[in-house]
């Protein structure tokens, strides 16, 4: 029998399973019985006796009802709880397994629930359908725009989660490449906001730190032309630096070792940028022979060679 609390979210965010559909209410009625026929010639006190008689069975059974209602609906609230937490276990496992179609194919037909725990991860699933190589523009652009529509509505349904607000800022900012410079220039607040919120609940989330440091180095090397919209824009826009976004990736290492071949490249990155040639050609070693396990992992590992070379 499944608890009533678990933790359901990676590092420990602590939330209460909620129903997929909602409690199956049990439907209890009960049958009238009339008699039908004459009556007999009995006195009016015999048909009032009759009447209480009735009256006194009536409740009991409506009693006894009620009772059979609570249990069947406790029975039905239990068994729901223990298949969220059942599908919840095999959707981290195929995730971790890298089965990334077959997470999706499965999560997708739960897109109507209100539980937000499903739905960050079938936003999750939905971008990682998109990044495959072999989607097409066209439905990557509709997996992004229905990744968001999960997150958003993960978001209003769960505010405490980290991978909540991890997760609504990488949707987001995805919709940003399709939205214009001016569009994810606006965005970028909300989409700190939403990191710095799960690095909030959660510090020990490698992940939301690596991000965090994402959105750190690409305001630190943001071109002169974006800089100029951002500026009109906004009367404070958007900025960084690169020992900012050299401090979150650090701290995502330290918090998770070798957890993302990604953040050990933009830590060479970052290395490079500030021109500390010892510690980028560390990091970047470190990247490319680190064993690749997706197509991600290969496209750090073509890049992290590409960056040796140059040094």
């Amino acid at each position: 029998m499944a608890s009533a609390a678990r933790l359901l979210c990676r590092g420990g965010c602590a939330v209460r399973t909620r129903l997929l559909w909602g409690a199956p209410k049990a439907r209890l009625g009960w049958r009238r019985h009339v008699a039908s026929g004459r009556r007999g010639g009995g006195s009016e006190a015999l048909e009032q006796s009759r009447f209480f008689r009735r009256g006194v069975a009536f409740s009991a059974l409506s009693y006894l009802g009620y009772k059979a209602y609570i249990l069947i609906s406790h029975s039905s609230v239990v068994h729901a709880d223990v298949k969220v937490d059942e599908l919840l276990d095999q959707a981290d496992y195929l995730y971790g397994s890298g089965e990334t179609e077959k997470l999706y194919q499965m999560l997708e037909q739960y897109k109507n629930s209100e539980n937000a725990q499903l739905l960050w991860r079938l936003a999750r699933a939905s971008r990682d359908v998109a990044q495959l190589s072999q989607t097409s523009a066209e439905k990557k652009k509709q997996l992004i725009y229905e990744a968001l529509g999960y997150a958003t509505k993960a978001l209003e349904k769960e505010k405490t989660c980290f991978s909540v607000h991890k997760w609504y800022a990488i949707c987001i900012s995805d919709v940003g490449d399709y939205e214009g410079i001016k569009k994810k220039i606006t965005n970028a607040f909300v989409i700190k906001e939403h990191f710095q919120k799960a690095i909030e609940l959660n510090p020990k989330d490698a992940t939301s730190l690596h991000l965090m440091g994402i959105w750190c180095y690409t305001f630190a090397e943001m071109p002169w032309y974006q800089s100029k919209i951002a500026a009109a824009l906004f009367s404070t826009p958007p900025s960084s630096t690169y020992e900012e976004a050299l401090r979150y990736f650090q701290k995502a290492e330290d918090v998770e070792p070798n957890f993302y071949s990604k953040n050990l490249l933009f830590l060479g990155k970052t290395y490079m940028k500030l021109n500390n040639r010892k510690m980028a050609l560390l990091w970047l070693t470190k990247a490319k022979e680190r064993l690749p396990h997706t197509e991600e992992d290969k496209q750090v590992h073509k890049e992290a060679v590409e960056l040796l070379n140059s040094l």
